[in-house]
Formats: structure tokens, sequence, C-alpha cells
């Protein structure tokens, strides 16, 4: 399965898990569990793809929003400096998405980062980077002022470069590489500073894969973790390109440490997947214990030298499958034989 097929099964899934996330259904609209778990559609069609959008939160003048139907989760932040965009969605819904931006805010789009270099995370760059103005004045980017800034973590460059123009083409390529910053953790990362309020860009090494970033809006305390949680799917693993299990979960746990609840775990920081709905702390731990018990599963059975037939067999996701095994293109067998793939490398 590759991974243009994986991700083009995940981005019909927005436009279903939106409708639950920003809308206040009816009686007649609410749906059973069994119907709510259905599987969904393999291939998108963009053109039934409904742009929605939803406000996470916000201070003064400056908000924090979601976009969400252009395939994975879109997070713009607009306020009187411009706008900056996380992730850009399907070249194919770009305009799309560059619209909505419009609409939710008239100043310029200043920034553009990239969590992942999945096609319906980065397919809507070149649209949405060549809309903006990276500064008021100056020579701008290559001589150029009438872009956006376009960030990304090295190791994403190279994943693009390495899979060439061909497959990812020039234009989704970030330009700004940076990660000059090491913070208290270790981790590497770059920050700046827009409408008043502090974004913080951090590495998550070898996750999904080795050049993935979480964002933080500091003061909006909102956390935008890309394709490491995933609310419609168990987390893909592209071992190709540096994914381990371990580093997920290690993920996963960075951003818990960032998260603070409010009262009973409702609401607090807000936390953005890569696909679904928005969910806090409880919603991150709950994703955390998940992945790490299928983890442990495989690894006990590995312990006792049982083949990855044998813990296909055993079934170690069984009580999980209803809510994450639901993308024909990543199964919970897929899942389980990255894992088995990659805890079986030798360290």
């Amino acid at each position: 399965m590759t991974r243009v097929a994986i991700k083009a099964s995940l981005a019909a899934a927005i436009a279903v898990a939106v409708v639950a996330t920003v809308t206040n259904p009816t009686a007649a609209q609410v749906r059973t569990p069994a119907q709510r778990m259905l599987p969904r559609p393999g291939t998108p069609g963009f053109a039934n793809l409904k742009i929605e959008t939803l406000k996470i939160q916000g201070f003064n003048k400056t908000n924090v929003y979601l976009i969400a139907g252009a395939g994975g989760n879109i997070v713009t932040q607009v306020g009187a400096d411009g706008a900056l965009v996380v992730d850009t969605g399907y070249a194919q819904m770009a305009d799309k998405v560059l619209a909505t931006i419009k609409e939710l805010s008239p100043e310029p789009i200043r920034v553009v980062i990239n969590t992942t270099y999945f096609e319906d995370h980065t397919g809507g760059n070149e649209t949405i980077v060549s809309a903006g103005r990276l500064n008021q004045s100056g020579p701008g980017v290559g001589g150029r002022a009438n872009v956006a800034t376009s960030i990304a973590h090295p190791n994403l460059l190279g994943i693009m470069t390495d899979l060439g123009p061909e497959k990812v083409p020039v234009g989704r390529w970030p330009v700004d590489t940076s990660y000059p910053s090491v913070f208290s953790d270790g981790t590497k990362g770059k920050d700046l500073f827009l409408n008043d309020e502090a974004v913080i860009i951090m590495h998550v090494p070898n996750a999904n894969t080795d050049g993935d970033s979480m964002v933080f809006f500091r003061k909006s305390d909102v956390l935008v973790m890309g394709e490491l949680f995933n609310e419609a799917s168990y987390p893909v693993i592209d071992l190709e390109h540096g994914g381990t299990i371990n580093g997920i979960i290690e993920g996963l746990n960075k951003g818990l440490n960032i998260t603070v609840p409010r009262h009973l775990q409702e609401g607090g920081t807000m936390v953005v997947p890569g696909h679904g709905r928005i969910g806090d702390e409880h919603d991150l731990l709950e994703y955390r214990d998940m992945v790490t018990i299928i983890r442990n599963r495989v690894q006990k059975l590995m312990d006792k030298g049982q083949s990855l037939a044998q813990i296909k067999a055993a079934k170690v996701t069984y009580e999980y499958d209803p809510r994450w095994n639901r993308n024909p293109a990543w199964t919970a067998d897929m899942f389980v034989e990255a894992i088995y793939k990659n805890l079986s490398e030798k360290p």
C-alpha cells in the first residue's frame, strides 16, 4: 500500500468528522454508534468535499481556527499582523482553502508551517504560499516579497527531495528549514512571534516519519500535532522515512507535557489532530495509552517467540478496533505489522 493510497483514504474521513465537530445535529441527524463506525470511502471525492471552519480559541483580536474538509486538518492563526497557516490540505482543495483563509482575515498570509510531508498536509503549499506576503517591505524570499515564508523541519525537506519532483512537486517544498532552538527538554525547534503571540515549532523525531513537527500557540493555548495524533485512525508508521512506534509514543508524551486540562479534564489546552475532531488532554491521553498498550502487547508476544502471523491472530487491537480501525488503507493488521517490523530491528 503506497503512501498516496493511505493518505487518500483519510481525506474523505474529514467530511464526516467535521460535521460531528462543528455542527449541532438535530435528533434526526444523530447516528447510532454502529453507524458512526462504518468504514470510510477509499477515494476522496474532491468535488464533494465541503470546507468547514471552527474557532478553536483566541485572545483579544487574535484567533486560531480549524479549517477541515480539505484533507488533513488545517489550523490558521489570524490577527493584525496577518495569517499563519499550519498545513495546507490537498492540492485539489487549495483554492477553496485560500478563499476560506481570506474570509477569516483580510490581512496577508505571512507564514505556512508543515507538520509532515504527507500529500494531504502539503498539497496546497504552492497555492497558499504564493498567495501570501512575507514582509510589509523588503526583498522577501528569493528576492520576492509577494510570497509567504514556508517552514518545516530539514528532514521533511530531505524526504521530499529523496522522493523527487515527480512525486512531490517543487512547489510543495519548504524554504525555511532552520530549527536553531534547543528547548529545555532537548527538543530542537523554531520559535517566532506573530499577532502578539509566541508560536513554538517542535521537531518530533522518528515518529510517523523523521521529519514531523508539532506547533504550539502559546497564548491561545492550542497544540497542533499533525499525524502524530489522529482521531480517525491508528497512527501511520512510515518505516521507509524514519517512522517508529517508540518515537510516536515519545511524541505523544511530549504533547501531554505541554497540555493543561481545565476543571474535570474538559477544556484547557485544545489539541488539534491530523484528522478528526479537536480534543483536549484527556483525548490525547487516551490515544497515548491505546498506542502504548498495543505496542506492549506486540512486544510481549514477540518476547515469547511468536511470529507476525500469530501476533495478528491474537487480535492485540481488538477492543480499540471499533473506534480506530476504520481506514481500509491503514488497517489494524497493517499497524501491528509496522510495529512488529519496527521492534524487530536491531538497535
